[in-house]
């Protein structure tokens, strides 16, 4: 598992990114009773706790549990549109929509797209953008902020089979909803950049509300998990009841892979914007703290 992140941005170059040694969670967990782990993976992360609680169970050979994926998904989603974006990108940002954990599919709606309770079709998404109508003023903030091509990443979606690989592959919320014709058009004139992703997270919000999200268990035994940030894939070997290997893969771990999203995000960002470098990581949203700096670029 991937720990805090190191980023090096060098404006105009690109970013050099180190990632320090996470929690040894295999460690921690060998020889220990199947029931025991299953219980402490999701105290160990209290980022997307439900996904690893599900994963877990279904990796270890356990019923499914209780876990509620669309609320713990929504919730995350909410938090990082309504709350952790910065201040700058809208008068949106701040406040979670009001009653939002018992609120109907139809109130949410109302809260991310506006009175119509829908996203807008591709024809009249520029309207909608600069209509002020719930989350356009955030999705707004990001569109003036970055030009066509600018911060895109277009990597193939990750695919089932290839989760537990962290190599360079489109492991993000976005990628789940890339077919909606919404993207599709977004990534045409802008690119697959920040408003791509941005709007990505609400779109995916929006599609939990119609098909709850569900983790599943691969015929080799891996279990997939749809969470916030992308899908979580762990595997596990289990021999008399106790753990004797595990292996965890997590959506920041394709994020910061060698020519992942995050490095042809940072090396797609032009110099003369290198002070939205943070705002393209805030977007892309890493589960680890990520150290930002800024790096001088010698001229021969």
């Amino acid at each position: 598992m991937t720990g805090a992140l190191d980023i090096r941005f060098l404006p105009g170059r690109g970013a050099e990114i180190r990632a320090e040694a996470g929690l040894p969670v295999a460690a921690l967990v060998i020889g220990r009773p199947v029931e025991a782990v299953a219980d402490l993976l999701p105290r160990l992360f209290n980022l997307c706790a439900a996904a690893q609680g599900a994963a877990a169970r279904l990796a270890l050979g356990l019923p499914p549990g209780p876990a509620d994926l669309g609320h713990e998904i929504r919730r995350e989603h909410l938090m990082r549109l309504c709350l952790s974006c910065p201040q700058s990108l809208g008068p949106g940002v701040g406040r979670m929509p009001a009653g939002w954990a018992e609120a109907t599919p139809r109130a949410l709606r109302k809260a991310l797209f506006g009175p119509a309770a829908q996203a807008p079709g591709p024809a009249d998404f520029g309207a909608w953008l600069e209509s002020g109508l719930g989350l356009a003023p955030i999705l707004a903030g990001v569109a003036h902020r970055f030009a066509p091509g600018e911060a895109v990443a277009d990597l193939a979606p990750v695919r089932p089979d290839g989760v537990m690989t962290p190599r360079g592959q489109d492991n993000s919320c976005a990628a789940r909803v890339a077919d909606h014709p919404l993207m599709g058009h977004v990534a045409g004139a802008w690119g697959r950049g920040p408003l791509w992703r941005a709007l990505g997270r609400a779109l995916d919000l929006d599609a939990c509300l119609e098909v709850p999200p569900l983790a599943t268990r691969l015929p080799d035994g891996t279990a997939l998990a749809p969470a916030a940030r992308g899908t979580y894939g762990l595997c596990a070997r289990v021999e008399g009841g106790l753990v004797t290997a595990l292996t965890r893969v997590t959506p920041t771990d394709h994020l910061i892979a060698p020519g992942g999203v995050l490095e042809q995000s940072l090396s797609s960002l032009p110099a003369d914007k290198a002070g939205l470098a943070r705002l393209v990581i805030d977007i892309l949203d890493p589960c680890v703290p990520a150290h930002l700096t800024l790096a001088e670029v010698a001229h021969a």
